[in-house]
């Protein structure tokens, strides 16, 4: 690697990252792209054969291959000394003993973060479920349109065409008529670059059961297609085939006709000035004191998949973009020293850490994701799920409403795994019937069965389960954080992130609504409920993300959405960076990804990511 002067340097290669070095690329900018996991695979069969093999089916289990205690599969390495940090495995993390987490916690008063990303070329993209939703109008509003959180700094019609520039580049499948019909904003004749994804049996009896249901809370119940990030026609220009009805999108489409990052990646490589250095960690930022420019960015790097520190330098550039995932991120600034700091925040200084980008006191503040709410239960008729993606469809029409002036609203995304998320089936129900236990509430009577009767009960309950997910919104608040590690560092000797997260009053209102919607939803169409919220002393490794609410019992489960963290606004002493994602404190610092949302909305957020990356691309190169 030369150590020329850099136009550029963007600290991270996910969605983010890849098309911002695309863009500069394309303008003859020299651009350097620091990645700290490995490089792009020259196929899926490494990561395929891993996933085939491991015995727990999370969304990291391919990337890369785990390393194991005693080469025993049964055993995965502690997280918080792989260098592909785990924030989350299940049966490994016990939430009475979290130190086998790359993430840390003082359990006494934070709950569990649910949710985990991948330091790997092209980034968590690697396992995102493709949902390419727009935000709605309001979602940029809450603030003045219903006296809740905070306002972005910028408007839909802000993002609207890079929206469209954000569709074509991943090649998004939708309907924009079924989108208009409750209130995403189009302009006219305007259609997405695929015909949409066809619905899913699962999808057409949810459809046709529904119509004539009742509003609740005014908003009507209906089914809409879902905007998605796979194609359903072959794309010649990026040898692409269209998909094919895995239904393994989350963790890993087999033949990559869902989108991920590596194929941006690739193409801003052809670039003959963009360069990329794999499996090196950017620690911190140095900061000259006379200007307060960012001067360089420090690293460490390693040679084996979970070695040791191997090499450690700096690299300079006029410009330096932080891309690097919405924990990551604030990770760096905060192991930034900056005593020069002036601080421009509500708060007590002395309780400001004087570090890169913080004057606010906001580095690590409102970490946001979407806290799902899962139901289950079994139709009345075969509807044969476990085919096509992992999501076809939805109910939009719940996004938005004047109940968001009391509590969050919710997107309820319709599965087509079965009971895949929600109980680990098809193994456990399978596995109830072989040893006589009742794990998914399928055998109260506790038989073993074996023969003709197992099959024909598998296949009763087997084509018949349904799923509904409610992506509820979170409120930002700046105690939900993150933060440094005082005593613990990862296997590079970084310090570890340490969280501290709760769940709001809204948030938890939002709980109560989609517990009583989604059983009105099942007793709409003839189904019959099997969701279950177990008390905390039933499963110790669930404890961190039980909780108890006006009476009810509920687990949150994470989205994968990993938001705030960096926050954009109009006013420097309420968040970190500007409306064009650039510091406060630094002028050639910039910072994109979803740790720059200001609220996490009610929408998945890579394609606002990706509209953001867009619009910032034609901001640096004086566009706009």
């Amino acid at each position: 690697m030369s150590k020329k002067q850099y136009d550029y340097i963007i600290v991270g290669s996910g969605i983010a990252g890849a098309i911002l070095a695309n863009e500069l690329g394309k303008q003859g900018k020299e651009v350097l792209i620091i990645e700290a996991g490995p490089g792009i695979s020259q196929g899926r069969n490494e990561y395929l054969k891993t996933y085939f093999e491991a015995n727990m089916k999370t969304p990291s289990s391919p990337y890369p291959p785990l390393i194991t205690e005693n080469n025993n599969p049964d055993t995965p390495s502690d997280p918080s000394k792989q260098n592909t940090p785990r924030p989350t495995i299940p049966g490994v993390i016990n939430w009475s003993d979290p130190s086998k987490s790359y993430l840390t916690y003082d359990t006494k008063t934070s709950r569990a973060f649910a949710s985990g990303y991948e330091r790997i070329g092209g980034g968590t993209t690697w396992h995102w479920l493709g949902t390419s939703l727009r935000f709605l109008e309001s979602d940029f509003t809450m603030e003045s349109t219903y006296g809740v959180e905070v306002n972005w700094p910028i408007r839909y019609s802000d993002l609207e065409p890079y929206y469209a520039k954000a569709e074509e580049g991943i090649g998004v499948a939708g309907n924009t008529a079924s989108q208009e019909a409750y209130g995403v904003k189009f302009p006219e004749g305007y259609q997405y670059p695929m015909p949409a994804v066809e619905l899913s049996m699962v999808d057409d009896m949810f459809s046709t059961r529904l119509a004539g249901m009742p509003p609740i809370d005014k908003a009507a119940v209906f089914v809409s297609p879902t905007p998605q990030g796979r194609l359903t026609q072959i794309r010649q220009s990026e040898k692409r085939p269209q998909c094919a009805g895995n239904t393994s999108c989350i963790p890993i489409c087999p033949i990559q006709a869902k989108y991920d990052a590596t194929i941006t990646l690739k193409e801003a490589l052809q670039h003959e000035t963009v360069e990329i250095i794999y499996q090196t960690v950017v620690t911190s930022v140095e900061i000259d004191q006379a200007t307060q420019d960012i001067s360089a960015v420090n690293y460490v790097q390693y040679e084996e998949k979970n070695g040791p520190q191997t090499g450690s330098g700096s690299f300079s550039a006029k410009n330096y973009i932080l891309a690097a995932h919405a924990i990551e991120t604030p990770k760096i600034l905060l192991n930034s020293p900056n005593p020069g700091l002036k601080t421009n925040s509500t708060q007590d200084d002395a309780t400001i850490e004087k570090c890169a980008a913080n004057s606010s006191g906001l580095v690590g503040a409102n970490l946001m994701d979407h806290t799902m709410y899962l139901a289950w239960g079994l139709s009345e008729e075969p509807v044969f799920p476990f085919r096509g993606p992992l999501s076809t469809s939805g109910i939009e029409s719940m996004r938005d409403g004047e109940f968001r002036k009391k509590r969050a609203a919710y997107r309820i995304e319709i599965g087509n795994e079965g009971w895949n998320w929600a109980t680990g089936d098809p193994q456990n129900t399978l596995g109830d019937l072989i040893f006589g236990t009742d794990f998914t509430q399928m055998n109260p009577k506790k038989e073993k069965l074996f023969g003709k009767a197992m099959v024909d009960k598998l296949n009763n309950i087997y084509t018949r389960q349904i799923r509904l997910g409610f992506l509820i919104e979170q409120s930002p608040c700046p105690d939900n954080r993150v933060t440094l590690s005082k005593t613990e560092t990862d296997n590079l000797g970084i310090p570890r992130p340490k969280i501290q997260y709760t769940l709001s009053e809204y948030t938890k209102n939002g709980f109560l609504s989609a517990k009583k919607t989604a059983s009105a939803i099942f007793k709409q169409i003839g189904a019959t409920e099997y969701t279950v919220a177990p008390p905390s002393t039933t499963n110790p490794a669930q404890n961190g993300t039980y909780f108890q609410y006006k009476g009810e019992d509920f687990v949150f489960y994470g989205a994968g959405h990993v938001v705030g963290t960096t926050t954009m606004g109009s006013d420097s002493s309420t968040s970190v960076l500007n409306s064009d994602l650039q510091s406060w404190d630094h002028a050639n610092l910039y910072i994109i990804g979803s740790s720059v949302f200001p609220t996490i909305t009610t929408a998945n957020p890579t394609l606002t990511i990706a509209a953001l990356t867009y619009r910032l691309a034609d901001h640096l190169l004086g566009k706009n």
